[in-house]
């Protein structure tokens, strides 16, 4: 069965929201082009605009109802909106603080607060320190739901592109060598592992599983998704064809 690219996903904030995209470049010094280009500092990490772990961010393994925010990249910056919260339209160059006051709430007391938003090294603000792309399956997508009881949704996994067409957990088998999708080159760098950000529903900010604990029951496992590298820069766009 021939697979294809069935979503796109680019997250403008690191963790704060998800924008969903008919195409996207992809780059080696920049992996998806425009994915966490900026990130929300809490009061205790480092100031600095170099990459560092997500536990220095406003994320949502830490605050879920960060979860139900939705990203658009405008002509004038980005766009966000919250079901609890009017929209927002503002420039990560200049409206770092507005950011902050809109997330007010949505954000736990407890956890140290936003300090600063910082705009990404050239690589994005990714989990990991080198620049990613992240890639699911849709058939394991299905089955991780089929053993929920409910369908899960992919914006759980903040994940950049879903194939669809592979058998469930074949994901893990393009770890083998390079692939193409449109005319951009990917080689494999590692399995995903998974924190608590998945357990928070995208509508509405709540957690309501346990994504672990379905992962270990399931197949022995906390990974789920898998990382590449861009080698050869190119264009992917919704339905192409995995190569």
């Amino acid at each position: 069965m021939t697979a294809t690219l069935a979503h796109i996903w680019r997250h403008p904030l690191k963790g704060l929201g998800s924008e969903a995209l008919d195409h996207v470049e992809l780059d080696p010094g920049q992996a998806v082009v425009g994915d966490r280009a900026w990130a929300l500092l809490n009061a205790e990490a480092a100031d600095t605009d170099d990459w560092q772990p997500r536990r220095n961010y406003l994320q949502v393994a830490s605050g879920p109802r960060l979860a139900a925010i939705s990203a658009t990249s405008t002509a004038n910056g980005i766009r966000l909106t919250h079901p609890d919260r009017e929209p927002l339209e503002f420039s990560p160059d200049s409206d770092g603080t507005r950011l902050a006051n809109w997330i007010g709430d949505l954000w736990p007391g407890n956890r140290p607060g936003p300090a600063r938003l910082v705009k990404a090294p050239p690589q994005g603000m990714t989990d990991v320190p080198y620049p990613s792309v992240s890639i699911g399956n849709m058939a394991s997508l299905r089955a991780l739901s089929q053993k929920a009881g409910f369908e899960i949704d992919m914006r759980r996994f903040r994940i950049n592109l879903w194939l669809d067409g592979l058998a469930p957990w074949e994901e893990i088998d393009l770890l083998r060598g390079d692939i193409t999708l449109g005319s951009a080159t990917l080689s494999p760098v590692e399995p995903i592992e998974r924190c608590r950000a998945p357990d928070a529903n995208p509508d509405n900010g709540t957690r309501d599983v346990g994504m672990l604990r379905l992962l270990e029951d399931g197949w022995d496992t906390r990974n789920f998704g898998v990382y590449f590298k861009v080698k050869t820069a190119g264009t992917a766009r919704v339905s192409d064809t995995l190569g």
